[in-house]
């Protein structure tokens, strides 16, 4: 049974609801593509995340999103703890438990012509959608992704076909050209702007390198997922912002390092 929480006292408009499994297969080394089917409408904006319950585990487990298309959602995932793991081997037809519509998500409204997408590792998948609207609304981003080596790649050939211009990297030099995200930047040529997701040591070198406005998305140890346990809270400029529900993505100018 479907249960629908709209503005709960906590401020956040979010669905609780069972998302069929269509597909759950292996993408890269440790990373898996999940493909569900159920009610999307609370998910507005590129950027935001779910939260899947798991049977026997206390807390949910907070994942981007990647795509959307109609009713058909597209998550991407590592395989760390337990949780993914127990999450990896479920199958098609199988169900899961979704609160979708959490996090704020970037705001394209706020960047111009030529924006600047930056991702590294698992924060490669929200700006997959974020570059489809982009696109869709006319504009001209590139996209620079980062991975440690050849064998944990993904995606590549998605962000191709939107017919943008890419740039990939990878630490070891087994693709792509060697280093990090941010040496890509310095070889990219000319943007106006900057979306940012991946570890906090990487936001903290983009934000050093670049020069233009920005909105990064910040990973944090989530308990609830909406505001409620305090417990991803960090400091900006402007107060304490909770990132599951202020953010996850943050302004370049709020951002206390």
């Amino acid at each position: 049974m479907r249960v629908k929480q709209y503005t709960n006292k906590w401020g956040i408009d979010m669905i609780k609801s069972l998302f069929d499994i269509e597909q759950n297969e292996p993408l890269a080394s440790g990373i898996y593509r999940l493909v569900l089917h159920g009610d999307t409408s609370a998910i507005t904006a590129p950027g935001q995340f779910v939260n899947i319950e798991l049977e026997g585990r206390f807390l949910r487990r907070p994942i981007s999103v990647c795509d959307l298309d109609g009713q058909r959602l597209t998550l991407i995932y590592k395989t760390i703890g337990k949780g993914t793991q127990q999450l990896g081997i479920m199958k098609p037809g199988e169900k899961l438990d979704l609160l979708t519509g959490l996090g704020n998500g970037y705001n394209t409204d706020h960047c111009g012509q030529e924006p600047l997408l930056i991702g590294g590792g698992v924060g490669v998948p929200p700006l997959y959608l974020l570059a489809k609207r982009l696109v869709a609304a006319g504009k001209k981003p590139k996209v620079i992704v980062g991975f440690n080596s050849l064998q944990e790649v993904f995606l590549e050939e998605k962000f191709r076909d939107l017919g943008i211009e890419l740039f990939l990297t990878t630490a070891d030099g087994s693709y792509g050209l060697k280093g990090f995200v941010t040496d890509a930047m310095k070889l990219c040529g000319r943007y106006d702007y900057t979306f940012a997701c991946g570890p906090e040591p990487m936001l903290k070198a983009v934000y050093t390198v670049s020069d233009v406005n920005g909105q990064y998305s910040f990973e944090e140890r989530m308990g609830c997922g909406f505001g409620a346990c305090m417990g991803c809270s960090c400091k900006t400029k402007y107060g304490y912002k909770r990132i599951c529900k202020d953010g996850p993505v943050l302004e370049k100018e709020e951002i206390v390092w």
